[in-house]
């Protein structure tokens, strides 16, 4: 059987998103307390940023690759995590301050009241 490479794209684009959603009903819950954190890494000899969220047992609840590390970026991960699981109780991270002000403005948007630990 002969495939042509555009109708492998054309299968992927339209049966990843229901895949997705599939595997996302059945995946286990996350707990309610959070670490967060990011660090950088070297792909194709570009370096971009891995922010990366689990639970307090180190299961990867999300994860975004980017390439700026500051507040815009911060929250776009952030807005990620909690659409695909829930608002959590408590977040831990460290020192930076992006991931903190986008905490904040999340909060303060949304009107939840995520607790910060760091």
């Amino acid at each position: 059987m002969s495939v042509d490479h555009t109708t492998v794209n054309r299968w992927v684009v339209k049966y990843s998103p229901p895949l997705s959603a599939a595997f996302h009903r059945h995946k286990r819950p996350v707990w309610l307390s959070w670490r967060l954190d990011e660090t950088y890494i070297r792909i194709k000899g570009k370096w971009k940023y891995l922010y990366r969220a689990v639970d307090k047992y180190g299961q990867t609840i999300d994860f975004l690759l980017t390439a700026q590390r500051d507040e815009p970026a911060a929250t776009r991960f952030l807005t990620k995590a909690i659409r695909r699981h829930s608002v959590p109780e408590t977040i831990t991270i460290d020192g930076s301050e992006a991931n903190a002000a986008a905490i904040r403005g999340y909060n303060e948007a949304h009107g939840t009241a995520i607790i910060i630990r760091q």
